[in-house]
């Protein structure tokens, strides 16, 4: 009986362990599969060295951050979530932020004395050598030409060639190098010569407000030993060094861009700045001081003007545009008294009085349009008055500017690569309000060229020469090839001005009113001078 029990123990004990052995079997096989697929806890395999050293990242560069009022935690002031003490703690925040935009971006008013409000170059000395005449009077080219000497050996008319050989023959001013004359801190938008002849001074504003001066008088200390030197056949290595860049002086008069800017056909120790805070300030060179000219009354009005003039017949009476379509008229010996005229629906990016009419004014605007207007005879009822609408002439695209020469005629740069001029013979003997047809106002010559300046180049525009010396109207306009091109009003090229040492576009070009000088501005702030 103990034998048979025994024997049926021993089965089933056989059976149970051939169960075991058949599972242990499985998870093996499992573990192998699992291991092989890449999803078990296998042994990592030992990585082979590697032949070549690697390259270490370059660092990355800290950017500064705008400073902000800081951030502050809730949770640990004790303020619960979506409470109502929460809410306006966000409010204040956002309002502070937006307070810090609305300071930054404010006009500046009331009085400026010029040695407070310097921001770079030279300190300010108003009886400085490079001033005291008038206080007391009042990159490498890597494009090519498409005007050069073979242009002006071939031309056939003696007058013409005469002209193109004179204005070729400006040369690019060799006291610095251009790239190191960086006559405002930032982009160049507007730019001028004082009107002294004796004195070569350029004047530039740029997109933060600020004026440059720069004295093209002094001369690179470098290049004056570098000459002593070679006189004395010495080492040349020794004239390169201690070369200290140019004497320039910057003052801070704007809040946002100096749009533009003219001296007073009077009084040229006054000049006239006008800016995208809404203001114009009046910088007197023989008092160091600028004083605000006309603002909106209301401080929060954003009403950028883009141009300024004078009338050169009644120097009292001060015109400006604005971007919003808008021109306005003020009298300097009446602050406050201003009369405003919407001629456009859209921009206005230029306009221009007739120096020998002034009552005249073209207009350049985002509608395609350049216009002419009379401001002989008002129509409209009060306080919305428009002066007469002569003509006006459509291009293609928008027209960035309009200028008017003493001869009457009418230079446009627009979008639609073309630089036209429009030729008004008589405008002194035109009756007002007079209706021009559109054959009158069809331009006489059309140019080529190449206006798409993108988002970093300042729109060029076509600048005449106020009184040319020798009574030949000519005018003008930046190259995106890095030249400065020269036109007659018959649309013939006379020059490209060019030079090695340019490295951007010179795209802010402006002749001297009477001397043969050209200077231009780059959006870096750099001068490019010609005489």
């Amino acid at each position: 009986m103990a034998k048979k029990v025994a024997k049926e123990i021993s089965d089933y004990e056989q059976q149970r362990l051939a169960n075991i052995a058949q599972r242990d079997k499985l998870l093996k096989q499992l573990a192998l599969d699992a291991s092989s697929a890449g999803l078990g806890p296998g042994q990592k395999p030992k990585s082979a060295k590697p032949t070549t050293t690697q390259r270490k990242k370059p660092a990355v560069k800290k950017v500064k951050e705008e400073v902000v009022p800081r951030r502050t935690s809730s949770r640990i002031a004790g303020i619960e979530a979506d409470s109502e003490v929460a809410k306006r703690k966000a409010e204040d925040e956002y309002v502070a932020v937006q307070e810090a935009a609305r300071v930054k971006r404010q006009r500046i008013s009331g009085p400026l004395d010029l040695s407070e409000v310097q921001v770079a170059g030279k300190a300010w000395d108003k009886n400085a050598s490079f001033l005291q005449s008038i206080v007391d009077g009042g990159a490498r080219n890597t494009k090519e030409r498409t005007f050069g000497e073979q242009e002006v050996r071939e031309t056939t008319d003696k007058e013409l060639r005469a002209l193109r050989e004179k204005m070729s023959a400006l040369e690019l001013y060799d006291g610095f190098e251009p790239n190191r004359i960086k006559i405002t801190p930032e982009r160049i938008y507007s730019l001028g010569f004082h009107p002294d002849i004796e004195k070569l001074l350029v004047f530039a504003g740029d997109k933060m407000g600020n004026l440059g001066l720069f004295d093209a008088s002094q001369q690179s200390p470098a290049s004056v030993k570098h000459e002593r030197v070679k006189a004395e056949d010495q080492d040349e290595e020794e004239a390169e060094e201690d070369d200290p860049n140019p004497d320039i002086t910057s003052f801070h008069l704007h809040g946002r861009t100096i749009s533009s800017f003219q001296f007073s056909p009077n009084n040229p120790s006054h000049l006239y700045t006008s800016s995208y805070d809404s203001s114009i300030r009046l910088l007197d060179l023989t008092k160091s001081s600028s004083t605000e000219i006309y603002a909106p009354t209301d401080t929060s009005l954003d009403e950028p003007i883009s141009g300024v003039e004078m009338d050169p017949q009644s120097p009292h009476l001060l015109y400006f545009s604005r971007l919003d379509g808008h021109v306005g008229r003020t009298d300097t010996r009446t602050p406050g008294t201003v009369d405003i005229f919407q001629l456009s629906e859209k921009k206005i990016g230029g306009f221009s009085l007739n120096p020998s009419c002034p009552h005249f004014i073209a207009t350049a605007s985002l509608d395609r349009t350049m216009r002419i207007w009379d401001l002989r005879k008002m129509s409209g009822r009060k306080g919305a008055q428009l002066p007469a609408l002569c003509g006006e002439h459509e291009s293609r695209l928008s027209v960035s500017h309009a200028a008017f020469n003493s001869a009457g005629q009418v230079a446009t740069a627009s979008y639609d690569d073309t630089v036209k001029i429009h030729t008004f013979e008589g405008m002194s003997g035109w009756s007002a309000g007079v209706d021009l047809t559109e054959r009158d106002m069809a331009p006489s010559a059309i140019i080529r060229h190449n206006n798409q300046t993108g988002r970093w180049v300042t729109i060029l525009r076509a600048q005449w020469q106020l009184n040319p010396s020798d009574n030949v109207q000519r005018f003008c306009i930046g190259n995106m090839n890095r030249f400065v091109d020269i036109y007659t009003s018959k649309g013939e090229q006379l020059a490209q001005l060019g030079g090695d040492g340019i490295t951007a576009v010179p795209a802010v070009a402006q002749f001297h009113p009477s001397n043969d000088w050209v200077a231009s501005g780059t959006a870096s702030g750099k001068l490019c001078l010609w005489m």
